[in-house]
């Protein structure tokens, strides 16, 4: 039988366990919602790169009939509105890129991308990466974040190892390489042991409440502006058919491009020249 000493003990140990618990628990939830998160970020960087590279030439190829239609009513008009309107979307074909869109997406931890890389050395670019992981490489990456995620080290040497590990992860996940994340599961199966667990000071423990409450906030918010965003929202309309999405809108653009180059041809064909009698050379 305990004695009242240590059932007071026991009684005041509780509320601390109890603390360490919520803490675990939050933990835990906040892996789960980090990996939602990152898992649809992947998945809107690489329809991203798809819909560039097969949509792009046709937006190029619209910018640039709305500038020659613009161009032409400008010549015919001379009026200084349609004048202004012709500069406006000629300097919207070629803009001059600013620093942050030179380097965005020209790398990631693995180097240089496929496409600057074709850039630079004049090689032919590979086909494009998956749009989406498949489910076995969605399991094999959410095994492996759950078990060697940062938060989960005790100590900075732990802590360090592990978001070195993750990196490489991430990036393998964002190829769909499969055979390469069963390395990932074999490598860490084989490294340290991480530390076990101990319960830590009740002042340590709010916060680190603390600190997981503002991560959450954080990655609520990148959530939201991924999911708001025009590829974001893209993906949300067809989630387990993007490459149908992409061939739809390739549609639509195809369409719109022949309208304007059949509106663009009309007016160069009224202001082609007439015979020299001002009729129409016959």
């Amino acid at each position: 039988m305990s004695t009242p000493e240590q059932e007071q003990d026991a009684a005041q140990a509780r509320p601390e366990a109890r603390l360490a618990a919520a803490v675990r628990a939050a933990e835990q939830a906040l892996i789960e919602f980090e990996i939602a998160v990152e898992t649809f970020r992947i998945e809107v960087e690489n329809f991203s790169r798809l819909h560039h590279q097969k949509l792009g030439p046709m937006y190029a190829r619209l910018d640039e009939l709305e500038a020659r239609i613009a161009e032409a009513k400008a010549a015919r008009s001379g009026d200084p509105d349609d004048v202004r309107l012709a500069a406006e979307l000629r300097a919207q074909v070629q803009p001059m890129p600013g620093v942050e869109e030179l380097f965005h997406g020209w790398m990631d931890s693995e180097g240089l991308f496929p496409e600057a890389q074709s850039m630079l050395t004049g090689q032919e670019v590979r086909p494009p990466q998956r749009v989406r992981p498949s489910d076995e490489v969605r399991k094999l990456y959410r095994e492996l974040a759950r078990k060697a995620h940062p938060d989960l080290a005790q100590e900075d040497a732990e802590r360090s190892r592990r978001e070195e590990f993750i990196t490489r992860v991430n990036a393998a996940y964002a190829r769909g390489d499969e055979e390469r994340l069963r390395e990932f599961a074999e490598e860490w199966a084989a490294g340290p042991e991480p530390a076990e667990r101990r319960l830590t000071e009740t002042e340590e423990l709010y916060a680190r409440l603390e600190w997981l409450s503002r991560r959450k906030e954080m990655l609520t918010v990148v959530a939201r502006d991924l999911e708001e965003g025009a590829i974001g929202s893209m993906l949300r309309m067809a989630p387990d058919d993007p490459d149908a999405l992409l061939d739809e809108i390739a549609e639509q653009l195809l369409a719109q491009v022949s309208a304007r180059e059949a509106e663009l041809d009309g007016l160069l064909a009224d202001d082609a020249p007439r015979g020299p009698s001002g009729g129409d050379g016959s």
